[in-house]
């Protein structure tokens, strides 16, 4: 039997490989950004000598390719925060509003799911319940892949849309909301304390997006916290037993959040600071009608190009939020 203190020392141990690990990653893609600056400098020299318009276009595209690996580079050296290069759960709850809120939520579904294919993440659905008529009433993801956490951080809050509704035969304009959250997932090295009696599971059938992976088993499980009313499903694994860990693993993510915040709220009340409630506040508005544009409200970073953005361009306004988030800390 391990003696007292063994798995602390064991986690402690982990912690420090990969805090390791992190900083050979950086330190190689750093390697790896100036070798490709190097050989657009010997490339840029041979322009100069012989101009070439193959040359000068491939040259052209390869430094926005750098452009866009030196931006990206950058934020994940803003990721400060102990839990950044942890996997993420990412939810969207519409808000009032019917069909209209219950797309706009599979709107936003659509673009994380494109963020994150788009930055080598992987995504799987762990949670899925369609609208009545269209969209989303609830969908929880787990985006895997390192520093995903401290990417997504910036989404939670609530999303705003205004658009022309086409759900809406005398073509007038709506405005929808949903509100998006993110937590990290936790590892072994987190102990949150979970008494199997303050939980009550319940197992039903499960059913995908667009009725795929329909079991014809109670293989979905979702679990209640009974002490705060917290509610977590997942549905994603086959097995009773898979979908049970993975509905633990989002239980106790979402009480880790629930402690954080109250901690930070009893430590604003010391210090007699006003705490931004960010959750249910409006970070962002995407306005399609009667003009197009995307704008956070924390950062003040806007595009006017909302199709973009809706296609998962969102690198953005994510190293916005972190330089914004690094100037708090920081005033000038």
């Amino acid at each position: 039997m391990a003696e007292p203190g063994f798995w602390d020392d064991q986690r402690a141990a982990q912690t420090v490989i990969d805090a390791n690990n992190q900083l050979k990653t950086k330190h190689d893609n750093f390697i790896a950004l100036q070798d490709k600056l190097d050989d657009l400098d010997v490339a840029f020299e041979l322009l100069q000598e012989e101009p070439d318009a193959e040359l000068q276009g491939e040259i052209e595209a390869d430094l926005a390719d750098l452009q866009e690996k030196m931006t990206r580079y950058e934020m994940t050296l803003l990721l400060s925060q102990p839990y950044d290069a942890n996997n993420a759960i990412l939810e969207i709850h519409p808000g009032a509003g019917g069909t209209e809120s219950q797309d706009w939520g599979s709107m936003l579904l659509r673009m994380y799911q494109r963020w994150a294919a788009q930055s080598g993440f992987s995504v799987e659905v762990a949670d899925y319940l369609a609208g009545d008529e269209a969209g989303i009433k609830s969908v929880t993801l787990l985006v895997s892949g390192e520093n995903a956490y401290g990417m997504l951080r910036s989404e939670k809050g609530v999303h705003r849309l205004v658009r022309i509704s086409p759900f809406d035969s005398a073509g007038r304009r709506h405005t929808s909301f949903a509100s998006v959250d993110v937590m990290p997932e936790l590892d072994n090295s987190i102990e949150i304390d979970v008494r199997p009696e303050d939980i009550k599971m319940e197992v039903f059938r499960s059913s995908g997006a667009g009725g795929q992976h329909i079991n014809k088993t109670s293989s979905a499980v979702r679990l209640i916290h009974i002490p705060t009313g917290i509610v977590v499903s997942s549905q994603a694994q086959r097995s009773q037993f898979q979908n049970k860990d993975t509905a633990m693993g989002m239980l106790k993510a979402k009480l880790y959040q629930r402690e954080q915040a109250k901690k930070a709220e009893e430590a604003a009340a010391i210090k007699g600071d006003q705490m931004e409630v960010a959750f249910g506040s409006q970070i962002r508005s995407y306005v399609f009608h009667p003009y197009t544009m995307v704008k956070d409200h924390r950062t003040n970073y806007e595009t006017g190009n909302g199709q973009a953005v809706m296609d998962g361009d969102l690198d953005p306004f994510i190293y916005a939020y972190l330089q914004w988030e690094l100037s708090k800390k920081n005033p000038q």
